[in-house]
């Protein structure tokens, strides 16, 4: 028996970016729920009924931005692997334990940095 695919949590407030990071984390065969602010990110993160292996985010949220969600997401969730996006990757101070990826990413970018984090 197969393992279910990894369950991939997307939050970013620019629809169109976040359909397609959806579009192209689905294509790869992750499960994908998505969230349009922190807020609604925390409440899918409260919902102990989701399995959720990652949670990747915009660094530039409208309501809380990206490290106070990773905060707030690791106080739910303490093993939750965390994926920041952002178009100035190399200026944003990244925790150890978590992960950032630049924008724009290209597909295999995305692809190869969601498998590393995974660790698979």
């Amino acid at each position: 028996m197969s393992t279910p695919a990894p369950t991939i949590l997307v939050v970013e407030d620019d629809d169109i970016v976040r359909m397609l990071i959806v579009d192209v984390l689905e294509e790869l065969e992750f499960t994908v729920l998505e969230a349009a602010d922190g807020e609604q990110a925390l409440e899918t993160l409260r919902d102990e009924s989701h399995t959720i292996d990652l949670m990747m985010t915009d660094f530039g949220l409208p309501d809380i931005d990206g490290r106070e969600l990773a905060n707030q997401a690791r106080a739910l969730r303490p093993t939750l692997p965390i994926l920041f996006a952002s178009g100035y990757a190399e200026n944003i101070d990244v925790p150890a334990d978590m992960h950032v990826i630049g924008k724009p990413f290209s597909i295999d970018q995305l692809r190869d940095k969601v498998k590393q984090v995974l660790g698979n």
